[in-house]
């Protein structure tokens, strides 16, 4: 009897499958390799998003729209360009002070292995040692002032990087907020069938009104931390109380990470000041307190049901982005999240990924558990 052989039906899905990881793969490689040309134009549709209404608001009101656009990005930089002002002084004495600083951080850390291991005392010193610590200065110099000049190249790399990346956002986001209603109108239009027309309309608009929503809210709360951190540290007595509030107002838009790390250097800001004593620790456990007040209060009383989203996959799209797109990426991975949700929503195939990016009882488990056999019903067995 001759064997038979493996049916095509069979094989099919395997193959399927191995091909939508092969090209789940290639997009994240070419989303990494493409940030120079992705980020600037993903920050524009997501300021759009923020930035659209206001438009809208005075064309309304007689104004064209690339005259509104022009106002509304005019106050936004306006906006940013005052929150720089208020911190380069002090970030500018922080930077002239940086190698005494490194210099106190290196002490400090020294002061706590001591603290830590009392008994790991170093071996005593030779004759040849003390000779030859007379040339240790003009090593120690030589050396930073070769790391020094790295990192300057380094930076003045990162910042004209920045200053294009900055620039073409702010180019595309004027014209894109000049001509976002024409943009929707003529993107749908191009749709043939009218029920996906609607779909693709009412989740471009929710998403829309979600990822502004967010942003906003973001802003005003983000803002209010950062102010109250600001007092709480100068009720404490650390220095340049502003520029620790600022700080703490803009990398709180990160998620989890963005916390940590304000923790972080508040630590190492009060050691720096304080010394190595139990003061060190008051500048991050006054910011600890105060965004436990705003993660467990504050920002779940304003954002309400609507923006909830599961905070595993929060953490993970954090991580992701942040290792694509660095720190713009780690900003954005909750609107893209807000976008994800707003699309699975009313797509019925994503209906398990609605489910999980919302995290609580938005979709029942009984359609999420029978959804395959209605389909069965539907449809056939699949191979039938």
């Amino acid at each position: 009897m001759v064997p038979l052989s493996p049916e095509p039906a069979a094989r099919r899905p395997t193959s399927a499958w191995i091909g939508r990881g092969l090209l789940f793969v290639a997009a994240v490689f070419l989303l990494k390799e493409a940030r120079p040309v992705l980020l600037p134009i993903v920050l524009a549709i997501v300021f759009t998003f923020v930035l659209a209404a206001p438009v809208r608001a005075l064309h309304r009101s007689g104004l064209h729209p690339y005259v509104g656009a022009g106002l509304v990005l005019t106050a936004s930089l306006a906006a940013i360009a005052l929150v720089f002002a208020l911190v380069a002084a002090p970030a500018a004495a922080w930077w002239s002070r940086a190698p005494l600083i490194a210099h106190d951080l290196l002490e400090t850390l020294q002061r706590w292995r001591d603290a830590l291991f009392p008994y790991s005392t170093p071996a005593p010193l030779s004759r040849a040692t003390v000779s030859g610590a007379a040339a240790a200065p003009d090593v120690f110099n030589e050396r930073m002032a070769i790391e020094g000049w790295t990192f300057t190249r380094l930076a003045i790399g990162e910042t004209l990087q920045f200053a294009l990346s900055a620039s073409a956002t702010v180019i595309l986001l004027y014209f894109m907020l000049a001509s976002e209603q024409w943009l929707v109108a003529r993107s749908v239009v191009a749709l043939r069938s009218r029920r996906t027309r609607a779909l693709v309309l009412a989740a471009f608009r929710q998403a829309q009104s979600d990822i502004g929503l967010f942003i906003a809210t973001m802003s005003l709360v983000n803002v209010a931390l950062g102010v109250a951190t600001g007092i709480a540290l100068w009720l404490i007595g650390l220095p340049n109380p502003v520029l620790w509030g600022t700080t703490t107002a803009v990398l709180a838009f990160v998620p989890y990470l963005g916390p940590l790390l304000i923790a972080i250097l508040l630590l190492l800001a009060g050691s720096v000041s304080f010394g190595t004593g139990i003061e060190m620790f008051g500048p991050p456990a006054a910011f600890l307190a105060l965004h436990a007040v705003e993660a467990n209060f504050l920002t779940p009383m304003i954002m309400g049901h609507r923006l909830r989203i599961s905070p595993v996959f929060v953490f993970l799209s954090v991580i992701v982005w942040g290792w694509l797109w660095g720190i713009a990426g780690a900003f954005l991975a909750v609107p893209l999240l807000l976008g994800l949700r707003a699309v699975s929503r009313r797509v019925r195939s994503l209906k398990l990924a609605h489910a999980y990016l919302t995290g609580h009882e938005d979709v029942p488990l009984h359609d999420l558990l029978h959804a395959p056999f209605t389909r069965w019903r539907q449809h056939g067995r699949p191979g039938t």
